[in-house]
C-alpha cells in the first residue's frame, strides 16, 4: 500500500535525502517548510529556516516533482522556544532550544499537521532510528554514530513515533551527501547549518541584549566560601565550566562553577569544582513507561557529551534524582539529561539543580 508522507524540508542536504529516497521507494511525497520570518544574517553558513532555506526546499521539491508548502511558525515559535530560551538564561541557566523545536514544532504542531492532511507519516532528516516489537516503538541511536540525534528527540511519545520516519537512520553523513549528488540534488554541496535559526550571526549576546535590555544586570563574582573577587556583567553572558572572560587574576584559572541566577552572582573555582555526581532533573519523559524504582542507566548531560553511568530515583513532581558513579564535567541546570540503556533512548529531563 503506498503511503502518504509529509516530509519536513529545511532546505539542507539531510531531509532533501530524506525526500529522494521516500519517492524512490514509491511512496506519495509533499513537501513542507516551516518559515520562522527571521532577520537577515551577515554569515555565509547556511541558515535552517531563513528565505534562502525556503528556496533551497522549493529548488529540491521541483527536482523531486513533488508538491512543496511553506508554512509560517513564526508566532509559535516564538510562544514556545525563544521566550523561554530568554527567560532560562535570565534565570542563569543554559536552555536547549532544539529540543524545545522539536517537541513543540516539528513534533508537535508539524506532526498534528500532516495527520490532518490524511498523511500517514511526518519524515525527517534526523540521524536516528525507529523499530517496532509488539506494539512498542523504541527509539535508538542512529547507525552514525558521529551524527546520532537521538539526544535531541528524548521526548517523543509512543503515539508519536508510530507516525514518524527517520529515513536516513541506517546512513552515514558520507554516504547521505553521495546520495545527493547521484539524485541530482541541488544542495548536494551544501554545508550543514551550526547555528541557532533565531540567533542572527551566532551572536548570542547582541541577541539577549536585544530580547532582554535592562533586565540584564550586573553582579557578584564570588568564590564558593561568598567572597567577592569582582562583577559579571550579567549571568546570561557565562556559562557552567567557562574559564575566559572572568576578568579576575588569582595566579591560577578560575572557571564558573555555579551561577545563581536569584541572586545574580557567579560562583567561580579550581577547575576540579566544576566536577560534579549529583543533581535534579525536572519535567521527565519516558518513552516506554515510567520508572518508579532506583535504576542503573548511562546519560549525556548535553549533546556533545560522552555518555557516562548514572543511577536514577524517582522524585516527586515529575523529578528525578540523579548519580553518576563519577564526577562529571559542568553538569548545566537547563540542558536536557538524556538516559540510555545500549541503543536505546529510555526517555530524559530537564538539569533543574546540582547538587554540592
Amino acid at each position: 500500500m503506498r503511503r502518504r508522507v509529509l516530509v519536513a524540508m529545511s532546505g539542507g542536504v539531510d531531509s532533501s535525502v530524506a525526500a529522494a529516497l521516500l519517492k524512490k521507494a514509491g511512496d506519495e511525497v509533499i513537501g513542507l517548510t516551516m518559515c520562522f520570518n527571521l532577520p537577515a544574517t551577515t554569515s555565509k553558513k547556511p541558515h535552517c529556516c531563513g528565505r534562502e532555506a525556503i528556496e533551497d526546499a522549493r529548488r529540491v521539491a521541483e527536482k523531486l516533482d513533488i508538491r512543496h508548502y511553506v508554512l509560517n511558525f513564526s508566532k509559535v515559535l516564538e510562544e514556545k522556544v525563544i521566550k523561554n530560551f530568554c527567560q532560562e538564561y535570565l534565570k542563569g541557566h543554559t536552555p536547549n532550544p532544539c529540543i524545545r523545536c522539536n517537541q513543540y514544532l516539528k513534533f508537535g504542531i508539524l506532526l498534528k499537521r500532516a495527520l490532518a492532511l490524511g498523511c500517514d507519516y511526518l519524515a525527517t532528516g534526523h540521524y536516528a532510528r525507529i523499530t517496532r516489537s509488539g506494539k512498542k516503538y523504541f527509539l535508538k541511536k542512529a547507525a552514525d554514530k558521529y551524527k546520532d540525534q537521538s539526544y535531541f528527540l528524548y521526548r517523543l511519545s509512543q503515539k508519536q513515533l508510530k507516525h514518524i520516519l527517520f529515513p536516513l537512520q541506517e546512513l552515514s553523513k558520507d554516504k547521505t551527501r553521495q546520495l545527493a549528488k547521484k539524485f541530482g540534488l541541488p544542495v548536494a554541496d551544501k554545508s550543514a547549518s551550526q547555528e541557532i535559526c533565531f540567533i542572527p550571526d551566532d551572536d548570542y549576546g547582541a541577541f539577549l541584549i536585544k530580547r532582554l535590555g535592562n533586565q540584564i544586570k550586573p553582579g557578584d563574582i564570588v568564590d564558593k566560601e561568598g567572597n567577592v573577587l569582582g562583577r559579571h556583567r550579567g549571568s546570561c553572558f557565562y556559562t557552567i565550566g567557562q574559564r575566559e572572560g572572568l576578568g579576575i587574576a588569582r595566579g591560577y584559572p578560575l572557571y564558573v562553577s555555579a551561577i545563581d541566577g536569584k541572586r545574580n552572582r557567579l560562583v567561580v573555582g579550581e577547575k576540579k569544582d566544576v566536577f560534579k555526581k549529583e543533581f535534579i532533573a525536572k519535567d521527565v519523559h519516558f518513552i516506554l513507561g515510567t520508572i518508579n524504582k532506583k535504576i542503573e542507566l548511562k546519560a549525556k548531560i548535553r549533546y556533545n557529551h560522552k555518555e557516562a553511568v548514572c543511577v536514577i530515583q524517582r522524585l516527586k513532581r515529575n523529578r528525578l534524582k540523579v548519580k553518576f558513579k563519577k564526577p562529571q564535567a559542568a553538569i548545566t541546570p537547563g540542558q536536557s539529561v538524556v538516559f540510555y540503556k545500549g541503543e536505546v533512548v529510555v526517555g530524559g529531563g530537564i538539569i533543574e539543580k546540582v547538587i554540592d
